[in-house]
């Protein structure tokens, strides 16, 4: 195909035929859930499996949205790390709503969660940063997330300046940087069937308990 021609975008379809979810058999907590279908994307080595996509409210009221990495699951909710300086950053400490989806399309199984956001301790970031590569630790220092730069070669000047600052090993965790949770209260799944007759399972918390509720496609 010539890559200036236009994608013929209302005949792309997918049969989806690989399961079933059935709400008298799913888990009575939907974390349960959600980490049997993680790890089934991990199983089936679907390409970064833990990237979701993180709506917030914008400062002016539209919404916006991104991709994060998920890196944990507990009792708090959904973790993930970030500049807490960044656009999401300063939509979050403005509007602590917020939604994320996970899908897995080969899989077939989509997750979309919301919920409230709500920082980490501190030592959460501390430990999460110790473990992370050389390069993406100066990467926290170097990038003023979301703020307009003059073009390439300053941020690749700042990354230089950095290493020479930091040596590898004697990297601190950044102040501005740092964790998040999504506490969820409200989790759908989502199972592709044939004929577009899909299962689409929500979970809502109702004075602390999870209830589910089969919805039509």
């Amino acid at each position: 195909m010539n890559p200036t021609d236009k994608p013929n975008l209302p005949d792309l379809r997918v049969s989806y035929d690989q399961g079933e979810l059935d709400e008298n058999s799913a888990p009575a907590d939907p974390v349960e859930l959600f980490t049997l279908w993680i790890n089934d994307a991990l199983a089936h080595k679907l390409p970064e499996p833990n990237a979701m996509s993180l709506a917030t409210n914008g400062l002016d009221g539209t919404p916006t949205v991104r991709t994060v990495l998920l890196k944990g699951i507990d009792e708090r909710g959904f973790h993930f790390y970030t500049n807490y300086e960044s656009r999401k950053g300063h939509e979050i400490e403005a509007d602590a709503r917020a939604a994320a989806c996970f899908l897995w399309a080969g899989r077939h199984h989509q997750v979309c969660i919301k919920g409230a956001i709500s920082k980490l301790e501190r030592a959460d970031a501390e430990k999460y940063f110790a473990s992370r590569p050389y390069g993406h630790q100066i990467g926290a220092w170097a990038s003023a997330q979301s703020v307009e730069i003059p073009g390439r070669e300053w941020l690749e000047e700042r990354d230089a300046e950095l290493k020479a600052q930091y040596p590898e090993g004697q990297v601190p965790c950044p102040p501005h940087w740092g964790g998040y949770t999504l506490l969820a209260g409200e989790i759908e799944f989502w199972q592709g069937r044939v004929s577009r007759l899909h299962d689409r399972i929500r979970y809502r918390r109702e004075h602390g308990v999870w209830v589910k509720m089969r919805l039509s496609p």
